[in-house]
């Protein structure tokens, strides 16, 4: 019977790795009748061939094909196409996984577009993923108005007939790129492409042995030449041009240009680097006009220009400079306003960990040839970045800690030119203020439980750069209150290494302050609990409050309603039903959740007849003022300052 979606999963010798692969393709919100999985088993040697055969046996959407190896993951995935029933293929690797609800959202979305190829955001755990492609949802695009071309690995859907109708399949045998052939030509002939950029559909994953197929070093002369094959494509079906030039654009930026940069190209053995260069040297003279590398950033104008030239200690002295660059993120202020945290940060570009100074005058660049030297080149990038410095960009993305995925969020940005002392030099500054809703972060959805990095992202004079938001103050933990959003607690805080601004949801409870509370704090009358918390709440907003005494539990109907500096908890008291008893107290703010989470309070109640009495509980591991006035004086002795948390 035909299905939906056919998953293709090449197999060889994954190991343990497989193990999540194999449980979020079990997992989808598809349902189980619409999509199969077929993995083809590369004639692996460990123990994956029977257990996946125990699989099939147990899943009747699972089905294993066993084959001789090939040496390469091209022939596994036509082998797949052919015995596939779905009306989409969908390509995985068996060391990557995929979202609870890739399928079903892919599915739908190229149904309701009419997409021959389904592009789904992905996230990446220590591999590099395209992200400017997944800003935003893309129901139609093309290589023509949207950046595409940077995404050519082959963990996409595609329409089984669209294949069928071009006759694609993936080149076979031992050699790489195979993906960047077929992946292209779907490109290039598709009718329509469609992109989701609001959901994590597919996770990359770097193994911990760094056994990954395609991150494997390889050897040049093989490799460009495969390299060719997928320019081959480009010239068959474009036209000489803008767009086959912005084609080829992708190549020499990503595999040529970006192989001689920084640390990744000083790296590399010595005998090694001169292959690499040679190689790229003979496909740039080969096979690119001069309106490929023109519409390059001046950065990597100038380093085709020192490729085309020969001339290779000057590729490697441009990389010695370029790999003292960095990017710090410098934290301002941070606060909620009406549910959203607004975070203030100033960007800029360093070189040796001190602020980047270029020389002041600007003026148009142009590269008409390799510079001089070195000297030269770094003046020449320089003033094109001052320049440009109107186009520079800087962004802020929440990154899930525990998956990689990032989510880009609204950001308000001022450029200021420093002037440097008398020099004329001076330093280019973004100062940025990104307005992050915990309702809506994530692609319009809420945040979910867990910890989230919060990363600055600029794009400037043809460099791209990210690093965390920090170092903060790290006298004080929390960055600013915690706040309760969409039934979630959300604590903006300074991670303990280094310093860096992240969002814990609803994972933090001693380090939302609410042990702070004191009896003192909290009035009792007329059956109504009244205390002050150090939470931000954007509205009144209905809570619970559990009362819990021996084996017996009770909960109580609250209100959170906003003050001037937190936010004022009112609840009713059941006064008799608390008599004769010490009852422990503990706030839930989301009662209606399907596992509500109760934060515990510092507080005990102690029922009398007719009234309630408020003291401090005891085991609630808080310490009174005295007590903190104590250890903030003994930690000043010792030379400490006394934190809170992690």
């Amino acid at each position: 019977m035909p299905v939906n979606v056919s998953v293709i999963v090449p197999v060889y010798n994954p190991g343990t790795y497989i193990e999540e692969c194999v449980a979020s393709l079990l997992r989808q919100s598809l349902p189980a009748d619409a999509y199969e999985v077929i993995f083809v088993d590369d004639g692996s040697t460990d123990d994956t061939p029977a257990l996946l055969d125990a699989l099939a046996a147990e899943e009747s959407r699972v089905r294993v094909i066993h084959q001789e190896n090939s040496g390469w993951s091209g022939k596994p995935r036509n082998v797949g196409i052919a015995a596939a029933r779905g009306a989409y293929v969908m390509f995985v690797d068996n060391d990557d996984h995929l979202g609870d609800e890739a399928l079903e959202r892919m599915y739908g979305y190229g149904v309701a577009n009419g997409a021959d190829v389904v592009v789904g955001k992905m996230a990446g755990r220590g591999r590099s993923v395209p992200v400017e492609l997944f800003r935003a949802n893309r129901p139609r695009a093309s290589v023509a108005d949207a950046p595409l071309i940077d995404s050519l690995t082959p963990h996409k859907m595609f329409r089984r007939a669209f294949l069928d109708e071009i006759g694609l399949r993936f080149p076979e045998g031992r050699r790489r790129l195979e993906d960047h052939v077929f992946v292209a030509e779907a490109f290039l002939r598709a009718a329509n492409v469609s992109v989701i950029g609001d959901y994590v559909c597919y996770y990359h994953i770097r193994r911990a042995d760094d056994a990954n197929a395609g991150i494997q070093r390889f050897e040049p002369v093989g490799y460009f030449n495969n390299l060719r094959e997928a320019l081959d494509v480009v010239a068959r079906y474009t036209e000489p041009g803008p767009v086959r030039d912005g084609l080829y654009r992708r190549w020499l930026r990503v595999e040529m240009v970006e192989r001689l940069r920084g640390r990744r190209f000083l790296e590399l053995p010595e005998d090694y680097r001169r292959t690499l260069f040679e190689e790229i040297r003979q496909v740039v003279v080969e096979r690119f006009g001069p309106g490929v590398a023109a519409g390059l950033p001046t950065v990597h104008q100038v380093i085709a220009a020192f490729v085309v030239a020969g001339r290779l200690d000057d590729v490697t002295g441009f990389a010695e400079w370029e790999a003292g660059l960095g990017l710090r993120a410098t934290p301002g202020p941070i606060g909620w306003r009406e549910g959203v945290l607004n975070v203030d940060f100033a960007a800029e570009f360093t070189a040796a960990d001190v602020p980047l100074v270029l020389p002041g005058g600007g003026g148009p660049v142009s590269v008409d040839g390799p510079p001089a030297g070195v000297a030269n080149a770094v003046a020449l990038v320089g003033a094109d970045a001052v320049e440009r410095f109107t186009a520079g960009t800087v962004d802020l993305l929440v990154r899930e800690r525990s998956t990689g995925a990032p989510y880009f969020q609204p950001v308000e940005v001022t450029r200021e030119i420093v002037p440097v002392e008398e020099s004329g030099d001076v330093r280019l500054v973004l100062r940025a203020t990104a307005a992050v809703d915990p309702a809506a972060a994530v692609g319009g959805a809420p945040l979910g439980a867990g910890l989230w990095d919060l990363y600055a992202r600029v794009r400037l004079g043809g460099w791209t750069k990210e690093c965390r938001i920090g170092p903060g103050p790290h006298q004080a933990r929390a960055a600013t209150s915690a706040a309760v959003i969409a039934g979630r607690v959300v604590l903006p805080y300074w991670t303990d290494r280094h310093g860096n601004l992240s969002l814990d949801v609803d994972k933090a409870s001693k380090r939302l302050g609410l042990t702070a509370l004191t009896p003192q704090d909290v009035t009792v009358a007329a059956g109504l609990l009244r205390a002050p918390l150090p939470l931000h709440v954007p509205g009144a907003l209905d809570v619970s409050v559990r009362l819990t005494s021996g084996g017996r539990s009770l909960d109580t109907p609250g209100v959170l309603s906003p003050t001037a500096d937190g936010a004022l908890l009112e609840a009713a008291l059941p006064a008799a039903q608390l008599a004769g008893a010490v009852w422990r107290t503990a706030l839930c703010p989301a009662p209606g959740a399907d596992v509500p989470r109760f934060l515990p309070l510092p507080l005990a109640l102690r029922g009398r007849a007719g009234t309630v009495e408020v003291v401090r509980d005891s085991r609630s591991g808080g310490v009174g003022p005295v007590a903190r006035r104590v250890r903030r004086r003994l930690a000043t002795l010792l030379g400490r300052t006394p934190r809170r948390g992690r």
